[in-house]
């Protein structure tokens, strides 16, 4: 959910769209002025949701008579019902596994892969830790990785300096994209992890846990942690290079390593063939990519990666 400062913002920046819209000869605020209407389908990712809510209240402003709606059962399970044939658009943090697509395949469900946006994967703390300001790879993995399960449980453990704090350990849940990419980079292997955790995927929860315990820790997408500066704070991260802070800068340069990550959604072709509101708001979510990563407090596109997502909607375009 956006807070009550980012709907205003959505607000202000839809005016500003819809009038440039219109004075352009564009789209205009009328639902019916190209007889666009129906419904938009879309679940997956917990991390990329804020992103695609806040590309549908700009929409919406635009095309009134078009209703998008946006759920979320993480990255894994809109890949379920998105391949189900059950949504028209599915958010992910990570790029589609083989054995999804397959399952896509059998069903006769072709797609499109569009980046929309960047993300850093942060590694986060109550604010009132005061002493964990940087973990390495290999603290991180001393932490998370599945042998360490009811061994490593005190935050002196990983650092002899740190005080003796029990951990409190919170992360997203197995149908979390989040969660594949983390385990993979930290723990050498998607799905390794210690068990001995407090999933969740909704990173609210994971917010409320971590701030709730005074050893907590946690890991979820760069965007929440902006969104919770008042409660919890994101460790720098030492890939080997030395620390590096979590920031837009850091991961569009490449340099936050190894957490920094694109993030995409998948567009069914038949109903962006077969659905004109499916295509024009896909259309609208491209073209208007940096305003609404601006606007849900994520990071924009490079250049290059612009012109990736401009090719493959190019592409889309002539199915």
């Amino acid at each position: 959910m956006m807070k009550k400062s980012q709907a205003l913002g959505v607000g202000a920046l839809a005016l500003s769209l819809s009038l440039l819209l219109s004075a352009c000869g564009g789209q205009t605020n009328d639902p019916n002025a190209d007889g666009v209407t129906g419904a938009v389908v879309i679940d997956g990712s917990s991390t990329v949701s804020p992103l695609t809510e806040a590309a549908a209240d700009l929409y919406r402003d635009v095309e009134a008579g078009v209703n998008v709606t946006v759920a979320t059962s993480g990255t894994g399970g809109g890949f379920e019902k998105f391949c189900a044939g059950e949504t028209d658009m599915s958010n992910a943090s990570r790029p589609i596994k083989e054995e999804e697509a397959a399952i896509c395949a059998e069903n006769g469900i072709q797609f499109t892969e569009l980046i929309v946006a960047n993300d850093g994967l942060a590694v986060v703390v109550p604010k009132s830790n005061d002493f964990a300001v940087c973990l390495t790879v290999e603290q991180l993995n001393k932490i998370w990785g599945p042998e360490s399960e009811g061994k490593v449980t005190s935050w002196n453990q990983i650092d002899s300096s740190f005080p003796d704090v029990d951990l409190a350990l919170f992360g997203p849940g197995t149908d979390s994209g989040t969660f594949d990419y983390f385990t993979k980079e930290v723990n050498g292997e998607e799905g390794a992890i210690r068990t001995d955790y407090s999933p969740s995927e909704d990173d609210n929860v994971l917010v409320q846990g971590i701030t709730g315990s005074e050893g907590g820790l946690g890991f979820f997408g760069l965007s929440y942690v902006t969104e919770n500066e008042d409660l919890v704070r994101a460790v720098d991260v030492d890939g080997g290079a030395g620390c590096v802070s979590a920031s837009t800068e850091t991961v569009q340069d490449g340099t936050y390593t190894p957490l920094g990550r694109p993030l995409f959604v998948y567009v069914s072709n038949n109903a962006f063939v077969e659905k004109p509101q499916v295509k024009s708001f896909v259309e609208f979510y491209i073209q208007n990519q940096k305003e609404i990563a601006e606007l849900a407090i994520f990071i924009a596109l490079t250049d290059v990666q612009v012109g990736v997502a401009e090719a493959a909607l190019a592409v889309l375009e002539t199915k």
